[in-house]
């Protein structure tokens, strides 16, 4: 395949994340409802955690049997792989909470300045695209991340393969990750539902960039051999933002108290991003 073809199945994978997003938009939704979107949200990112996890503990388990079992493998090879797995997940765990940390130091630092009760004064609206200017917002921003560490590895595979010439393989991750991709932007913008000041579609399509962009990117690098050191440290940096993010989802659900609802959109979320996996799956990967 051409560098042109390549490229373009890597933007339609990431460009159909674009999909969940105007979901973000909704004005004024019930409690139940947002507690609904935030469960079903958890649920992917729960499957995702349990997907990259797979994956990044793969290579590891394959040095351990060439070194254990096999003797065709170095000791040193799997503590390499260990520590790398190790690391990268406590980057992409620990750098979301300092973050996150740093950032509500920022809000706290700034007391706002009201005009009189139930009112916001100019100073106080949101400025450009404003990613971190509300919970919601943040809480979206990471979501977002964390799923661009994990298209990223996506992208790979849809570039190594295509560059072997395996057009067919390629094609169906294409359709597999792009179907998955479509849960992920609801993952995104789910938080954005319930905020007081309505996104707007261009802090939408920067979500939608971040989140998905990474996608083409990794397309791009796919092509050329991938170093299995960097694949790996991606794929655990992806779960270790994706795990911080799931915790901070399941605070906000457990504030809404709506127990059921909980479950029921846990449930939903879970089963959707298996679904569209079993697409993966059938292409042999």
């Amino acid at each position: 395949m051409s560098t042109a073809q390549i490229t373009i199945l890597g933007a339609i994978a990431g460009t159909t994340i674009l999909i969940g997003l105007p979901i973000g938009r909704l004005r004024n939704p019930s409690v139940k409802l947002r507690a609904f979107l935030n469960a079903t949200a958890l649920g992917v990112l729960v499957f995702l955690l349990w997907d990259v996890l797979t994956h990044a503990v793969e290579p590891v388990e394959a040095s351990l049997t060439a070194a254990g079992i096999d003797h065709t493998g170095s000791w040193g090879e799997f503590v390499r792989l260990a520590l790398v797995l190790a690391l990268a997940f406590g980057v992409g765990l620990m750098s979301l909470a300092y973050y996150e940390r740093w950032m509500a130091g920022r809000v706290t630092s700034r007391p706002a300045q009201s005009v009189g009760p139930g009112t916001m004064a100019t100073s106080e609206r949101p400025v450009g695209l404003s990613l971190t200017q509300t919970p919601a917002r943040r809480l979206a921003l990471l979501i977002a991340v964390g799923i661009g560490l994990h298209n990223f590895s996506e992208g790979l595979a849809i570039g190594q393969s295509a560059a072997r010439g395996e057009l067919s393989l390629a094609v169906m991750l294409v359709v597999g990750f792009g179907l998955h991709n479509a849960t992920e932007g609801f993952g995104i913008t789910a938080p954005l539902a319930g905020d007081a000041e309505r996104p707007s579609w261009g802090l939408l399509l920067l979500l939608g960039l971040i989140g998905g962009g990474p996608t083409f990117v990794g397309t791009m690098l796919g092509q050329s051999a991938v170093n299995e050191t960097l694949y790996l440290a991606f794929l655990s940096m992806a779960a270790g933002s994706i795990l911080y993010v799931i915790v901070q989802l399941v605070g906000v659900a457990l504030k809404m108290g709506q127990r059921t609802l909980l479950y029921w959109g846990l449930m939903l979320g879970l089963f959707a991003g298996l679904a569209t996996d079993f697409v993966v799956t059938a292409a042999g990967v």
